[in-house]
């Protein structure tokens, strides 16, 4: 998914701060809503640990600030920041992820993971360094790779969508895993695809990408064909999945979300017809 309109990234504030800039600001681990206003809009710097914040770019000519608070300061009430970015444009959503990961990164690497020695920021680049060996630390970003399959049965298109032991009742949606060392993006969707729900696909099309702070992920999604198989879920991680015409879908994920437009856009795509082009392609 394309990367946030009018957002520069940055790690050094300037010197003569905008009068005016956008501060999330997290109390653990919830981001702190203006009452008044239900949201998050541009606001003078009513926050008191400077030392503490970090400075993560410009959106559209304003400065943008992320930080820790101990305390809920009068007017504001913390929100979890999946509710919180559901009623986001795209631009903050965006905003708001990556300053939920750069503060978990910052409470994460407050201690050297090598010697246990308290860490400390660097000015010129996102990384906290240790003063005793010297081992640095960035911001962690785990890959994974999303699956959206999808078949023509008795002429009608179908998605197969599975839901987590963790879904609200009712939901579903596209299978997803981590990567692990060593392996390819393809090798990735392929092994979790069978492992998860025991199906072989084919035709694999990059769909997009999208960074994802629960807590630090950058989802990788694709579309692809099923080639053979019968479903299988895997115990402990999928309740249960099967296939699902386009007129009969259960819950889905909001559109927000990477699995809410890979879901919506391949719906359309099935419905003018791309997967047959995509089977005479093959033939």
């Amino acid at each position: 998914m394309d990367d946030t309109p009018g957002f520069i990234p940055g790690i050094e504030a300037p010197a003569t701060p905008s009068a005016q800039g956008w501060h999330l600001v997290f109390v653990e681990g919830q981001l702190l809503i203006h009452a008044e206003r239900q949201g998050l809009t541009p606001q003078p710097d009513a926050f008191t640990s400077p030392a503490e914040r970090h400075y993560l770019g410009r959106l559209d000519g304003l400065d943008c600030w992320t930080q820790q608070s101990s305390s809920v300061p009068e007017g504001w009430e913390p929100q979890g920041l999946r509710a919180a970015m559901m009623q986001m444009d795209a631009s903050l959503l965006q905003l708001a992820g990556r300053a939920a990961q750069v503060m978990e990164w910052d409470r994460a690497h407050r201690f050297c993971g090598v010697c246990g020695t308290p860490t400390e920021r660097q000015a010129q680049e996102r990384a906290r360094r240790c003063p005793s060996c010297g081992h640095v630390s960035y911001p962690r970003i785990s890959p994974a790779m999303m699956a959206l399959v999808w078949r023509r049965h008795q002429g009608r298109p179908q998605l197969l969508l599975a839901r987590s032991p963790n879904f609200k009742p009712g939901f579903y949606s596209a299978l997803a895993g981590f990567v692990e060392a060593g392996e390819s993006l393809e090798s990735c969707l392929h092994r979790e695809v069978a492992e998860e729900v025991g199906v072989r696909v084919r035709g694999l099309h990059y769909y997009a990408s999208q960074s994802w702070p629960f807590p630090h992920s950058l989802m990788l999604a694709f579309r692809c064909e099923w080639a053979g198989g019968e479903i299988r879920e895997q115990p402990g991680e999928i309740e249960h999945a099967d296939w699902f015409e386009l007129d009969a879908l259960p819950g889905l994920p909001p559109r927000f979300s990477i699995a809410g437009h890979l879901i919506g856009d391949t719906i359309a795509w099935l419905q003018a017809g791309g997967d047959l082009d995509a089977a005479q392609a093959r033939a």
